[in-house]
């Protein structure tokens, strides 16, 4: 029976393996590189106001290398993210990129997002701030923060609303299209829910034009008797009211803090929907 012979072990010579980390080091980090720029040739594609773009356009704008830009949007092209006109050889934002965003609204949970700015606007004003969203006709709350004070407005979340009576379902209203808002002024009937609830069709046609030209609507005892309050929408990317935000109070105390109130509503409602994709058209 032959001896049995040792296995010889083949070590790499000294350093071998260090350099190995090395290289996988450098790789990782030419990977990072990449990706990162890659990115930026996206958000620039999305952050510029125009709809295409010239390769030497994108570099001189990122300081890229020109052949830097062509394998980037080569590889960007083969996920549909970009799409080249072969007719001018400028690039637009592909079909790819529409999915992503549209995902990423899909995905927002309106009301996940709406309350620390609810905690906030509450702790500012020293009212009740609510969240209201919007179903057919009609709307119900769904998330409120009462402040610390003696006195204070609180109300039911869940419960159905008509989209005429209230602060929060005028705001919802007012910012819908013309044929929806045509539709749900042509019903038989506008319930009125106190004797301040505003029925008369034509009157609710002129304060849905203010409400859009100020962006918020008010109400002082149209929905509930004793409240009073101030509300407006939370855009989307195409401009449609997501839900609405207000702040309400007792009417007595409300009426001298209503302006103050409108003002920082809309600081908290122009952020959310900034967050929802919708860009306000420009001052003229």
């Amino acid at each position: 029976m032959s001896p049995k012979r040792s296995a010889t072990v083949h070590r790499p010579p000294s350093g071998a393996s260090a350099r190995l980390d090395s290289d996988d080091r450098e790789q990782v980090g030419q990977t990072i590189a990449t990706v990162e720029r890659a990115a930026d040739v996206l958000v620039h594609f999305s952050e510029v106001d125009q709809p295409t773009f010239g390769v030497t356009e994108i570099a001189e704008a990122l300081g890229l290398s020109k052949a830097a830009v062509h394998r980037i949007l080569a590889s960007l092209r083969t996920r549909g993210l970009i799409e080249l006109d072969e007719l001018t050889r400028r690039y637009f934002l592909g079909v790819g990129a529409m999915k992503l965003g549209l995902a990423y609204l899909d995905r927002i949970d309106l009301r996940r997002i709406a309350h620390p700015e609810l905690v906030a606007l509450s702790e500012r004003t020293a009212e009740t701030a609510t969240l209201s969203v919007r179903s057919g006709w009609t709307r119900f709350y769904v998330d409120q923060v009462t402040p610390r004070r003696e006195v204070i407005m609180s109300v039911r979340l869940g419960t159905p609303h008509p989209l005429h009576a209230g602060g929060s379902s005028k705001a919802l209203l007012a910012f819908l299209s013309a044929e929806e808002i045509d539709a749900y002024l042509a019903q038989p009937e506008l319930v009125r829910l106190t004797p301040d609830t505003v029925t008369d069709r034509a009157a609710l046609r002129r304060e849905i034009g203010e409400i859009r030209r100020r962006g918020y609507a008010q109400s002082f005892a149209e929905r509930q008797g004793g409240a009073a309050s101030v509300a407006a929408p939370v855009l989307d990317h195409r401009g449609r009211p997501q839900g609405a935000i207000s702040v309400c109070g007792p009417i007595e105390r409300f009426r001298g803090e209503a302006d103050a109130s409108a003002e920082a509503l809309l600081t908290v409602t122009r952020r959310l929907s900034a967050r929802l994709g919708y860009e306000a058209a420009p001052a003229t």
